[in-house]
């Protein structure tokens, strides 16, 4: 007897033509999770992903393959030979196992050779059950366990079925630049959008020594986290106070915020064609500080040579931090490290600045900004979740 994890997936299995590459990227992600455990196979067959544990503690790969993006519910299931005699022990001494008081037996019968039928089958292996376990009986509607059968060339039997997360496979839909800071926002960001398949890049600017190498820690720290649902990912960490610093000496304090926001699309435009990525993505929501009003997200956008994507746009801060917390980021998050885009805040920043006169001041940037960008990148750091 060998014990399997099932793997189901919702939307993938509605692609048509192109679903076995969403199917093969979902195994591969399921792989790459579970990368650290030796001999555990994961394989494809008939409209499911199995995982073969291999001996490993279940709930520990359940936990990790639960997080998997692209999943829409797994169950922990052992796998026996296709031997009525075999099929009633196993049903029997699982009854026994669990605490319940009602029940049911599903079938599902893909080997149409097997002798029974589905029906005929589920109703044979209730009487096993009512047979070795006293005080309980069938309820076909509501029952406390549904004990499920499925017979194929060998045969599977699992009694839980444990909600994924859905979305796609992470990488399904290209990359994107995540602009990962040390807040709230960009972690959930960057979960939201992988989920729609986006693989990240993460770029986080790193003001040493404005901002501490505890700020660093945290933000990769927070990649690790975010890892945990997408597999190993890459984050650049970008020297940035070069760039910064002439920008506050040059330029008029309340437009602060909004040219080293525009400076870090730049940056980002040229990490991105080393990457190859098609968007950018940020945690930026509607109204929520000054450089996120509409027509700061104008203007900041501009620089952009690629799509900006905001999954929290519409969102407040409750909802963003209620999302933190589910998966994971929160308390890493909150912890006290500033980053580059918090310390130096003019005490009467622009809110409603207009693309000519950003593009004034950008003037008194033009001789020094294109070599600053260039070493930016070129002195990034570059580490893995």
């Amino acid at each position: 007897m060998n014990e399997v994890i099932l793997v189901r997936y919702g939307e993938i299995a509605l692609k048509g033509l192109n679903r076995n590459y969403f199917i093969d990227l979902l195994v591969k992600n399921i792989k790459s999770v579970l990368d650290d455990y030796e001999n555990v196979k994961v394989k494809k067959f008939q409209g499911r992903i199995i995982v073969y544990t291999n001996g490993y503690d279940m709930n520990e790969l359940l936990e990790k393959v639960q997080k998997v993006f692209g999943i829409v519910s797994i169950s922990p299931a052992v796998v026996i030979d296709k031997d009525i005699d075999i099929i009633e022990e196993t049903i029997a001494q699982r009854a026994l196992d669990k605490d319940f008081k009602t029940f049911r037996v599903s079938t599902k019968r893909a080997d149409k050779k097997f002798p029974m039928n589905s029906q005929e089958f589920s109703a044979h292996l209730g009487g096993i059950v009512l047979k070795n376990k006293d005080g309980v009986k069938v309820d076909l509607h509501n029952p406390d366990v549904e004990f499920q059968v499925e017979i194929r060339e060998e045969v599977y039997i699992y009694d839980e079925v444990i909600p994924g997360l859905g979305g796609l496979p992470v990488g399904c839909s290209g990359k994107t630049g995540l602009l990962l800071s040390g807040g709230i926002d960009s972690p959930v960001a960057g979960y939201m959008m992988a989920k729609r398949g986006l693989e990240p890049v993460a770029i986080y600017y790193h003001a040493f020594p404005y901002t501490s190498d505890r700020a660093k820690e945290k933000v990769l720290k927070l990649a690790e986290i975010i890892g945990q649902y997408i597999g190993k990912f890459k984050i650049y960490v970008v020297p940035f106070t070069d760039l910064q610093l002439k920008i506050i000496e040059l330029c008029p304090e309340k437009q602060i915020t909004i040219l080293i926001r525009r400076y870090m699309a730049r940056i980002a435009n040229e990490i991105a064609k080393k990457e190859g990525l098609g968007s950018l993505t940020t945690g930026e929501s509607l109204g929520q500080v000054a450089s996120q009003t509409q027509e700061s997200l104008f203007v900041t956008g501009e620089a952009a040579k690629l799509p900006i994507f905001r999954p929290l746009i519409g969102l407040d801060k409750l909802e963003i931090i209620e999302m933190a917390q589910q998966i994971g980021t929160y308390e890493t998050s909150i912890l006290p490290y500033e980053d580059c885009c918090t310390i130096f805040v003019p005490k009467h920043p622009e809110t409603k600045p207009k693309l000519d006169k950003i593009k004034e001041s950008e003037e008194l940037l033009k001789d020094i900004a294109p070599d600053l960008i260039k070493e930016a990148v070129e002195n990034s750091e570059i580490y893995y979740s």
